[in-house]
């Protein structure tokens, strides 16, 4: 049986969000913990009740989520958040992602769109409305990833090559001249440069900046 999603609701109208609730519950594989109207409350009830689905407006009396939207979501990490905007703005997506968002949905949009999008992340998937790829839209490499590579030294990067390529960590120490445990200190400062806390990680986003540099430079 499917785990019921426990969901807090942050907007500025309270009949639109009575709306989306009934909604949302209609089905019963979603429960609403609670409606709020202020950045503060919905703030609150987030870190209290640790939900798996917060959908918020983006424009509220004390100011746009963007404001907030870092804070929602480290105080619950699990959950995902979605927008609602008062209309389908591409441009919104990339920066609301790169904050901590999980999508973006205009408040125009049916309610079986909005559920549709609930059940893609669900199911561990991100909605795209298809008319921003119809006009040309493209996500972009998150900026804020590839500054984190461009933080390493000349030493951490060729470190960082070679693990892509596979070579030892012996084997590495022996290239660039230091013990092994040198490789391991470098590999503590990458690990805290390029925000990551594994190999996997850290391979994984440097393999992302190693292609996407060659975009641009190609």
């Amino acid at each position: 049986m499917m785990k019921v999603w426990r969901v807090v609701i942050v907007g500025c109208h309270p009949t639109s969000m009575l709306g989306t609730k009934l909604i949302l519950e209609e089905g019963g594989e979603l429960a609403v913990l609670g409606m709020y109207s202020t950045w503060s409350d919905g703030l609150s009830s987030v870190q209290e009740h640790q939900p798996d689905l917060v959908l918020a407006d983006y424009q509220m009396p004390e100011g746009n989520v963007e404001q907030v939207l870092p804070e929602l979501k480290s105080s619950c990490e699990e959950a995902h958040i979605i927008i609602m905007t008062d209309e389908e703005d591409s441009q919104l997506f990339q920066p609301l992602l790169e904050l901590g968002a999980s999508g973006v949905l205009s408040k125009g949009a049916s309610a079986r769109q909005l559920l549709l999008m609930i059940g893609g992340l669900r199911e561990g998937f991100l909605s795209v409305p298809l008319n921003w790829i119809q006009k040309g839209y493209r996500p972009a490499t998150s900026s804020r990833g590839l500054d984190s590579v461009m933080q390493l030294t000349q030493t951490e990067m060729f470190i960082m090559e070679r693990i892509v390529q596979g070579i030892t960590y012996d084997k590495i120490a022996l290239e660039i001249e230091v013990s092994r445990r040198s490789i391991d200190n470098y590999l503590r400062k990458i690990y805290v440069k390029l925000d990551v806390t594994t190999r996997a990680q850290a391979i994984e986003k440097f393999a992302l900046f190693s292609r996407q540099s060659k975009q641009i430079y190609a």
